[in-house]
Formats: C-alpha cells, structure tokens, sequence
C-alpha cells in the first residue's frame, strides 16, 4: 500500500517578528513544511533577509502574502491588529484559514475586521523560541477539522499544543503567557540565594535553571502531581523541609497563585477596551 501523501500546503505570516521566526524554524527543522511554501514580507531588510536564510518566500506586500498562502499567520502586534485586518479584508477568500496569535484579541473582533469566520485564535508563549512553547488554540465557526489539524502539527513543531474554550483564553494568558516571567523571576532568586550561600554566581545560576528545567521534566514525563514529587524530595526535619518552611512564611504559592490571577484579570480589562 501506498504512503499517504504529506499534507503540503503554503503558509503566510503577516507580521515577520519573533514569534513569527520561531514557528518558522520549527516547522522548518521538524519537516512539517518546506521552506518554500512559507512566505512573508518585512519593510526591514535584515528581518527579509533572515526568512530568506530559512529558504522561505519573500513577497513586497501583505496583500501578496495573503493572496499566496492557504494559512495566514496574524502576528502583529495587538494594537495594529483591527488596521491590518481591514486593509487585506478583500484579499481573505473562503479557501483560507486565518490564524491569530495576537494576545488579547477575541474571534469575534477577526471576524468582524476580516469578514471571515473561518478562523483559528493560537495562544502560544515565548519558550517558543526554544521549541518549548505551550500553546492553546480555539476554533472559529466555520473552521475544519483539517484546519485544525494543520495549526497543531504547525504549533506542535515548537513545543505542545492543548486546546480550550475561548472564554479561558484570559486565564490561559495569566498563566502561560506571563509564567515565563515569574519562572525567570524563581531561577534568578534561587541563583541570588546561591550566591549569598557562597557559590559563585556562574554556578549558583547554572544550577538554578538547570535544577527548574529538571523539576518541570519530573512533572510532565513522570505523570505524578508535584505534591507528591515534592514530599519524596522532603526528608523529616531535613534541609527541604527547612526551605519549604520558609517559603510558606513568604506566602511563596499564594503570590504565584496571586499573580496568575492578577495578570487574568489585566488581560480581561486590555480586551474589552
């Protein structure tokens, strides 16, 4: 029997910036798609010329862009999202899928600027760069499954992919899209404690991330619940303990639950002004 036949299909991105690179990379060294089919414009030459280096395809407007892609990207920034999206409105045909990752901006508003509905809204993070990404997609009304399809194995090419209601987007911004922040927060606290113990600070900071990056693997490849992998860690009247204590005197899990929900609830007054 016959090999199915890969699923080719071209690409745009309107809005060549960092998220943009990341996707492009990923899914050009995981083989989701050639180079080829990729295409984008930037007014920046070095920015052109860094997609050109992947192999993509280099177009003088996003007009063009959209007229030569099957998927489009939307990877504006937020704020210039409603004026793009009314400028290429007449460029949208039926046959493409519209895809935002601009934070904050509902389906319904894409839909009215565009005056499309078939739609994908992708809520990535920046570990993206790295191709750890943790992304979250819902679907527009009229959107496929094929559609579908196609954002997971594009945002699966830098790291996983989960999907939700959009009425969780808010909260999946306060938890995934700022968490970045606040682990950045915890690994550089932890090599300043480090320090002040007596290491050194290239050692205390190596240490740090490396001993985050360890713990987060625990949790996701162990399938146990981090209470669980912090008591085996936890020796009676040991050093952990004596830490954890600490860490409960400066309300260390009810400041990160705090901040989870403090940037949910900026994240819900930015999208209704």
């Amino acid at each position: 029997m016959a090999a199915p036949q890969k699923d080719v299909f071209r690409l745009g991105f309107v809005g060549a910036g960092n998220l943009a690179e990341s996707i492009t990379r990923g899914v050009v060294r995981s083989a989701v798609l050639p180079a080829a089919s990729i295409r984008t414009t930037h007014h920046r030459a070095d920015r052109r010329s860094l997609f050109a280096s992947f192999g993509c395809r280099i177009l003088e407007t996003n007009a063009q862009v959209v007229e030569d892609s099957d998927v489009v990207i939307i990877s504006v920034k937020p704020q210039i999202v409603r004026q793009v999206l009314t400028e290429l409105k007449p460029f949208f045909t039926k046959d493409k899928l519209i895809v935002s990752i601009a934070a904050g901006i509902k389906m319904k508003d894409i839909k009215d600027w565009s005056g499309k509905s078939r739609i994908i809204r992708v809520m990535p993070n920046t570990p993206s760069a790295v191709g750890l990404a943790a992304s979250v997609f819902c679907t527009g009304e009229t959107a496929t499954k094929k559609d579908e399809e196609r954002v997971s194995k594009l945002f699966g090419a830098i790291g996983k992919v989960w999907t939700a209601d959009e009425k969780y987007f808010d909260a999946i911004t306060g938890l995934s899209g700022s968490g970045p922040a606040y682990i950045y927060l915890a690994i550089e606290a932890l090599a300043d404690g480090g320090v002040a113990a007596g290491l050194t600070r290239d050692l205390a900071l190596g240490l740090a991330s490396q001993t985050v990056l360890g713990a987060a693997a625990m949790v996701n490849q162990t399938g146990k619940h981090p209470g669980q992998l912090k008591d085996e860690v936890t020796s009676p009247a040991g050093t952990t303990i004596a830490g954890i204590r600490e860490l409960e005197k400066g309300a260390f899990r009810a400041s990160l639950i705090n901040a989870v929900v403090a940037a949910t609830d900026r994240c819900r007054e930015l999208s209704q002004s």
